[in-house]
């Protein structure tokens, strides 16, 4: 993986993606099903060497960089509090993940039979979201601490939901990783903010002329 500002840009954006969706399921009990979907595609994109084949390209991670630009340049008059708190845990629990071996092989094993399985049912398919969930349980959670989401209560307390925002997570996992992959580190988020906000506006401007 390619350490540049422009792969350290892509994974973050996907993180803030997955978090931001995690939050419209939590509170509406509804989420953008191509951007859901962009984030599933993402944990069965198992030999993809570069970023961009991982996601289909910056134009399906724009809400993500969108976010990304909300929630970190100075300033900002939107930042979400929800938004920063799932991202920060979701770092924290991949440097736990990391040095856990047997656990990282559990995940993997439990992700390939997702993705075995959603060549007959589909990617955003109830069963595929259901096997996500509960491999996530199996794995990330025991990890903990566990993350806390917030939102009505009638939607958290649907199994369905429940599963997705789980899957979300498991994808802001594999976010994580490949910031981490792309040389991105606590550091580069401070003093290597202004390029890649620099880079995030580049990419929103580039596939907004490419829509």
């Amino acid at each position: 993986m390619e350490a540049s500002h422009r792969n350290r840009t892509l994974a973050l954006a996907a993180l803030f993606q997955s978090a931001a969706l995690v939050k419209d399921v939590a509170w509406r009990g509804q989420c953008d099903a191509d951007q859901l979907q962009t984030m599933i595609s993402s944990l069965f994109a198992f030999e993809a060497k570069a970023i961009d084949d991982i996601y289909g390209g910056a134009a399906n991670l724009r809400r993500g960089l969108r976010t990304l630009l909300e929630q970190v340049q100075s300033g900002s008059q939107q930042v979400d509090g929800e938004i920063s708190r799932y991202v920060i845990s979701l770092f924290y629990l991949e440097r736990k993940l990391m040095k856990q071996p047997d656990m990282i092989k559990t995940l993997r094993d439990g992700i390939e039979v997702a993705a075995h399985q959603s060549e007959s049912f589909g990617i955003l398919h109830e069963n595929i979201m259901s096997r996500l969930g509960q491999t996530y349980q199996n794995t990330i959670s025991e990890l903990g601490p566990r993350i806390v989401v917030q939102g009505e209560q009638n939607h958290l307390a649907n199994p369905h939901n429940a599963a997705r925002i789980r899957a979300l997570l498991l994808a802001g996992i594999r976010a994580a990783v490949l910031w981490r992959q792309a040389g991105g580190s606590r550091w580069k988020l401070i003093f290597g903010r202004n390029a890649m906000l620099a880079e995030a506006r580049f990419m929103l401007e580039e596939t907004a002329e490419a829509s």
